[in-house]
């Protein structure tokens, strides 16, 4: 299993000061040393820790294959085709979300983001949908053309993370996951088997599957467990323990969970 180590959180680190230091780039060599095999920035169009310069160096100077994520964004595009990265994966983008809170709605947005992938391709860029684990969503990527679907897991991810550790009991508990243990493993369960069945219909239409968001030390296993799915990108975690432990090492224990998987 192939992993790609998200960088944005570095920048994140940066922009929290607005100045020059932490540089991302500094990251990507570690991050190859270390055996990751990709990797992932986003560069949003609120440009909140990825910048395009950032953007331009590491796509530019990485000795590993780059996945941009980005969203359908006419601009952002743009500049996406410029900078010739070895994959987009297109992303759906909110102004007021911390994070990323689900997959692409390509139904609503089918022939903007069939537009989109064909540009991406015209430049030679192979493309991936960031999607919830969803028959019905998997057979319009299908239909797109695109080489490669990032199975959403940040249900998966919250729902464990109530159920696991001590986040219900801090100032950012998810209130509609403040449920009984009993439902929380009943979700749970109902999650994993709904991104094992997203992965084997994938799979059956011809796309490459990968998978990402919210995944740590603690719930890698149970994702990575799963056949078929290729490529995990993980960042925060892996930028949270290189704080403690450096960066090497954080890819290498988080490596060392996925290989014994």
């Amino acid at each position: 299993m192939l992993l790609g180590v998200n960088i944005d959180h570095i920048a994140v680190l940066r922009e929290a000061r607005k100045i020059n230091d932490p540089n991302p780039l500094d990251a990507v060599p570690i991050c190859k040393l270390a055996g990751a095999d990709q990797i992932t920035i986003h560069l949003r169009e609120d440009r909140r820790h990825i910048h395009d310069n950032d953007a331009k160096v590491i796509i530019n100077q990485s000795a590993l294959p780059v996945n941009l994520e980005c969203s359908i964004n006419e601009d952002i595009i743009d500049i996406a085709c410029k900078l010739k990265p070895a994959r987009i994966t297109l992303v759906p983008e909110n102004r007021e979300e911390v994070t990323t809170e689900g997959g692409l709605d390509i139904k609503s947005n089918y022939e903007k983001i069939q537009k989109v992938i064909k540009k991406l391709h015209k430049h030679e860029i192979e493309v991936s949908l960031f999607i919830d684990p969803n028959k019905e969503v998997i057979e319009l990527s299908s239909k797109l053309n695109v080489e490669w679907i990032e199975i959403h897991t940040g249900t998966f991810a919250n729902i464990y993370a109530m159920l696991n550790s001590g986040l219900a009991n801090t100032h950012h508990t998810i209130k509609d996951l403040e449920l009984p243990k009993t439902e929380l493993k009943k979700r749970l369960q109902t999650s994993i088997k709904e991104i094992k069945k997203a992965t084997k219909h994938a799979i059956k239409n011809d796309l490459k599957v990968a998978a990402g968001h919210g995944l740590n030390y603690q719930n890698v296993t149970l994702i990575s467990n799963i056949e078929g799915i290729s490529e995990l990108n993980i960042g925060q975690s892996i930028i949270a323990r290189s704080v403690f432990t450096g960066l090497h090492t954080a890819i290498n224990d988080m490596q060392n969970l996925i290989k014994k998987a």
